[in-house]
């Protein structure tokens, strides 16, 4: 390639940037209201930026139910498990990018609504909406657990307030979950643009690194001491219905790994959107890593002791010099990442209950009563549910099993199968057959697994 040459992709580059936004009075403005609600077009974001805005989408509340699953699986399949789900999912996003670029979408909404019509479109809004309330609840659960202290099987974990002040009404979860929700929130939900969020989430992923960081040191230190019991390295199948159990961790690793209502928002806004493969690439490597560590001393450390929230477990004596002090250092720290993760899926939540109740309307940013309407809406819901959904492991397995799946594998593949520009291979169709049967046999067997537990939890519940 020549000077010349180089020069005029920069200059076409430029212009069809400039083509697009030349009419507005600020890049805070979206040019056009596609599919899930609107479409910035602001094109200055660098790699940085852009992966960890991906990975902060990814390294959610997930990563706490992760060990949990090693309980289930075993240490060897659970890993296994975490590693292979990363690569179904970058086959699945590259699926949504590839057929993007054909269809000239930006975003996933448009993308469906080009393949499958308005009903496409409204179907895929409508999982983002499930999708991200559940996560966002899962959120406020870990917060209100982390801070205010949890519950389960009778015991009773104190949360980091509790035990630094005592029990008092204003460290109770419903006031410390309202006063964040107000405070920290709002205020991060209430921004316009998703680049705006780069320097939180670049604090955020490093929060999750001193988690991960404090956690491993902890179980090394224990392991010099010999303190750790032999981990479960193969799942513990003994009949038909402990078989049919290892399924239901499936829609919790589908969580762990959704990110893909964001990663159109994270492309329209690179400064070179050809990039958009390595950083997904770098942000799927990045996390996988982090979850494999995190699963690996996580169940290491606590055992068949782990909770359903990992957190939870440290408020226990783990035995260690400043046991007491690294405790809260961890949950404080994690606390704080979800505080910063909130406003990255909160973004695309409201885009797509906007453009799924106002499909016509001028775009979200200009009108700011009804992005102040939906924002307000939203945060009543997610703060509500939080305060009455009992366990973080319920509402994990309901998204994954539902609309989580959805977005991650069967709307990708059956779009790639749809093939409406003939550009699908055969080994494309092949993978998105296979990503949709293990999706819907998975979450199937979830489903029957956890209604079965739960009547057989409570079979004199109606009496």
């Amino acid at each position: 390639m020549t000077v010349g040459t180089m020069k005029s992709a920069r200059a076409k580059k430029s212009q069809k940037s400039k083509e697009v936004i030349v009419d507005e009075q600020s890049p805070l403005l979206p040019t056009k209201h596609e599919g899930d609600g609107g479409f910035d077009e602001f094109n200055g974001a660098s790699f940085s930026g852009a992966v960890f805005n991906l990975s902060t989408t990814i390294v959610g509340a997930g990563i706490m139910a992760l060990p949990a699953t090693m309980k289930v699986l075993g240490l060897i399949l659970g890993i296994a498990m975490i590693i292979f789900m990363a690569f179904l999912t970058e086959a699945s996003i590259e699926f949504l990018l590839r057929f993007s670029r054909v269809a000239k979408s930006v975003s996933y909404g448009g993308l469906m609504g080009d393949a499958f019509g308005k009903y496409g479109r409204m179907l895929l809004q409508i999982c983002v909406l499930v999708n991200n309330i559940g996560v966002l609840v899962v959120y406020m659960i870990i917060i209100g657990d982390v801070l205010s202290g949890t519950t389960s099987s009778g015991i009773h974990h104190p949360g980091v307030l509790e035990g630094w002040f005592g029990e008092h009404w204003w460290n109770g979860r419903f006031f410390v979950l309202l006063v964040t929700t107000l405070a920290i929130f709002a205020p991060l939900a209430s921004l316009k643009r998703i680049d705006s969020l780069s320097y939180t989430s670049a604090l955020s992923v490093a929060l999750a690194v001193v988690f991960l960081i404090i956690t491993v040191g902890i179980t090394v230190f224990k392991l010099i001491n010999g303190t750790i019991l032999m981990p479960r390295l193969l799942p513990d199948v003994t009949s038909v219905m402990s078989f049919f159990n290892l399924f239901t961790v499936v829609p919790v690793l589908v969580t762990a790994y959704i990110c893909h209502y964001n990663v159109h928002t994270i492309d329209n806004e690179l400064k070179d959107n050809t990039q958009i493969k390595a950083v997904v690439r770098t942000s799927l490597a990045l996390c996988s890593s982090v979850y494999v560590m995190t699963s690996l001393f996580g169940f290491l450390l606590f055992g068949d002791a782990t909770l359903d929230d990992v957190l939870a477990n440290f408020d226990t004596d783990l035995g260690i010099p400043y046991g007491s002090l690294l405790n809260d250092a961890v949950r404080v720290s994690y606390a704080a990442h979800l505080m910063l993760v909130f406003p990255i899926v909160f973004y695309p939540l409201r885009l797509n209950l906007d453009g799924l109740l106002f499909p016509s309307a001028s775009p979200l940013a200009s009108d700011n009563l009804r992005f102040a309407s939906l924002s307000t809406g939203l945060v009543v819901i997610i703060f509500l549910g939080a305060n009455f959904i009992p366990s973080i492991w319920d509402a994990f397995q309901f998204t994954g099993a539902t609309a989580a799946v959805c977005i991650g594998f069967i709307f990708p593949a059956a779009v790639t199968l749809k093939d409406r520009y003939g550009i699908a291979m055969k080994r494309d169709k092949i993978l998105s057959i296979l990503m949709i049967v293990l999706a819907v046999f998975s979450n199937l067997v979830a489903i029957y697994s956890d209604a079965y537990a739960l009547l057989k939890k409570n079979p004199s519940h109606r009496e």
